[in-house]
């Protein structure tokens, strides 16, 4: 679990320069004629594809990063499927671990009795003493509860491994969904009480007073989230960082005793721990005493029939659809069997996988693509330093080193993981869940006391998607990323720069964002700014927060730009930096007009292409609530009505939509 700062992304590989004759690489059936770019790039470029596009039933969205990440789920498919009639250990696991997902028949007959030992123990718990111990066992599997133990870098020490404490527990996707009087968070909390008494009745916990114990449940957990710290609260790392001794544990949180609780959880050694959210983790130690131990060992069994769910009879499996998919999130219809397969088993056994993928499916040409693009991003952002108005020179220096210092990771890892001790079993669906979290849990904790390792990556090769991590100041670009549809190596390098290029400098920026930049060379949280930039920098965002607020998607919501704003940062300077190095790509040259268009505006209309998207409003208001990046569509436009050079290209002026004053467009790296 990487809970500091992950960010999303979709990479595009660079084409080869030489190409004779490229296409341009735009889609023009995908454009909207009746509207101007000069008056809203993303609707002008993509709105005949949203006009003639229906989202699948199975999914809550739809759009080119689904496109691909559809791609490499068939591709994930036949490598999980062909690893049966393949030899070694690794493939059996592969093999077996997809066969008993797959056997529906003998899941359903299972039925829910897969589960019954462990509810079973809940049940037997008798109080507050036994259930902390089994709050410290329940850590390895997986189970959310109201807070969970991870292994991470210490943020102000990042050659150490440490501890970490972070909260958690809720069935509904966030503290907002309890606490809102918004008619549709109301609608889900309805939807929650309901599903909280199918679980109870289906499980045969309770019979006739199902109703009440689903009440007793909800109310619990609405003290939790009334506790519980904001996403935007969480997004602060100084605030976040709360070191605690053993004793020191003891003293800010008495109602819970820490030393039975780390020797369940197989921490009983740590010296230290990180509490994320310290008033939170408080409260739950006096509502472990204070609320009915009746209604703890309800909430407990609802957390796990939830946690699995998905692996039992086709009564659970349609329930948790019903209210996760369905109600929250909008979806139509069950994803297919195998798709829902093909995601189990990567989660517990990704990197195996992985390394069938990279050898069918990422040329190493690809991989030295991307190589020569990265470099030419960071030569931008070095530039695009050296070039700030509001930076003192003191302070340019540090940044300089530290982008000097980036990690790069493309395509794959240089040492795969060994699940030689993952005991998988091809009739045990539920018990090789169980296990694969086990497993992962016992491999991370053991890490505390021993050297980081710098090889780990948090993604798997075939996983659509790239990342910034702060404590080992390093961008990740995994190998799905790196082709159709986002990367057409027959088309010019100007698509292709405002595709991947704009995105590889998010990824660089993260390290800049109003979190990352908080982050030394070395990954370390400490203050390396001169406090007159750090202001300067702070007045910058804010503009950019009042910006990005202004954004309704959806009746009566609104973007929170203090949620977004690390991501609207990555965009607004990715692209920046992205079109600096197209730029310096062309060696002053003039690029060729192709498609009508210049090659500043290829660029910008390659930005918003790969932005297409529509999704559920369900999802969408899921998405405002608990995502720290902006709307699909809110993205291009946010980003290039701050950019002198859009302006240039398409000659936007006042009267425009996409027109904002030159005084007043939001410069920041």
């Amino acid at each position: 679990m990487q809970l500091k700062h992950l960010a999303f992304a979709i990479a595009l590989a660079l084409p080869m320069a030489t190409m004779a004759a490229p296409k341009s690489g735009i889609d023009k059936q995908n454009f909207d004629k009746s509207v101007r770019i000069q008056d809203d790039l993303y609707a002008a470029v993509n709105g005949g594809w949203e006009r003639k596009t229906e989202i699948p039933a199975d999914k809550a969205s739809w759009g080119a990063f689904h496109e691909l990440r559809d791609l490499s789920e068939k591709r994930t498919r036949e490598i999980i499927e062909g690893a049966a009639k393949l030899k070694g250990h690794e493939a059996k696991q592969v093999a077996d671990f997809y066969a008993s997902f797959m056997d529906a028949a003998k899941v359903e007959e299972r039925g829910v009795m897969p589960l019954k030992p462990m509810l079973s123990n809940f049940a037997r718990v008798p109080d507050t003493a036994e259930m902390t111990k089994l709050w410290g066992n329940l850590q390895q599997m997986g189970i959310p509860l109201p807070f969970v133990f991870f292994v991470d870098q210490d943020s102000k020490d990042s050659t150490r491994y440490q501890l970490q404490v972070y909260q958690s527990g809720l069935g509904l996707p966030d503290r907002d969904y309890y606490l809102e009087k918004d008619e549709r968070f109301a609608k889900a909390r309805d939807a929650y009480r309901e599903y909280l008494k199918t679980l109870l009745t289906l499980s045969g916990i309770a019979r006739d007073d199902a109703d009440a114990r689903a009440d007793s449940v909800m109310a619990l957990e609405t003290k939790l989230a009334t506790a519980q710290w904001s996403k935007v609260d969480n997004r602060n790392p100084e605030k976040t960082y709360n070191k605690y001794d053993r004793e020191g544990l003891k003293t800010f949180a008495p109602g819970i005793d820490w030393d039975a609780l780390l020797k369940a959880s197989l921490a009983g050694d740590v010296s230290d721990i990180n509490i994320y959210q310290p008033s939170y983790i408080t409260e739950v130690g006096l509502l472990m005493s204070s609320e009915p131990i009746a209604t703890w060992r309800d909430y407990l069994s609802i957390r796990a029939l939830d946690r699995h769910a998905p692996h039992l009879s086709k009564a659970f499996v349609d329930a948790h659809f019903n209210f996760h998919e369905k109600t929250i999130a909008g979806a139509k219809e069950l994803r297919p069997r195998w798709k829902r397969g093909v995601e189990v088993v990567e989660n517990n056994l990704g990197e195996a996988i992985g390394k069938l993928y990279v050898e069918k499916h990422f040329p190493a040409a690809s991989k030295k693509k991307m190589e020569v693009l990265v470099s030419n991003l960071m030569k931008a952002f070095d530039e695009s330093i050296d070039n700030l108005a509001w930076m003192s020179p003191e302070t340019r220096k540090q940044a300089k080193v530290k982008l000097a210092n980036y990690g790069v990771k493309i395509g794959y890892p240089n040492k795969w993981r060994d699940y030689s001790g993952l005991q998988v079993r091809a009739d045990d669906l539920v018990g090789n869940v169980v296990r694969g979290s086990i497993f992962e849990y016992r491999e991370r904790i053991g890490r505390i006391g021993k050297p980081i390792d710098r090889e780990e990556w948090l993604m798997t090769p075939q996983t659509v998607n790239a990342y910034y991590n702060p404590s080992m100041n390093e961008i990740v670009f995994p190998a799905a990323i790196l082709q159709p549809p986002f990367f057409d190596p027959k088309a010019d390098d100007a698509v292709n720069y405002g595709g991947i290029g704009a995105v590889i400098g998010h990824e660089i920026s993260h390290g800049f964002d109003d979190q990352g930049s908080q982050f030394d060379a070395h990954g370390n949280l400490k203050n390396w700014w001169v406090d007159s930039d750090r202001t300067a920098f702070s007045n910058l965002t804010e503009k950019l927060v009042a910006q990005y607020a202004k954004y309704e998607p959806i009746a009566g919501r609104f973007v929170n730009g203090k949620l977004t704003l690390g991501e609207n940062i990555a965009d607004l300077s990715g692209l920046q930096i992205a079109h600096k190095a197209y730029r310096l790509s062309l060696g002053g040259k003039p690029a060729p007009v192709l498609d009508g268009f210049t090659g500043d505006q290829r660029f910008f209309i390659g930005f918003a292409q790969v932005w297409r998207n529509k999704t559920r409003e369900e999802r969408l208001l899921q998405l405002l609530t608990t995502d720290p990046h902006s709307p699909a569509h809110v993205r291009p436009v946010g980003a290039a009505v701050n950019s002198d050079a859009f302006v240039s290209a398409f000659g936007v002026k006042e009267g425009d939509g996409m027109f904002k004053p030159e005084n007043e467009r939001i410069r920041i790296w």
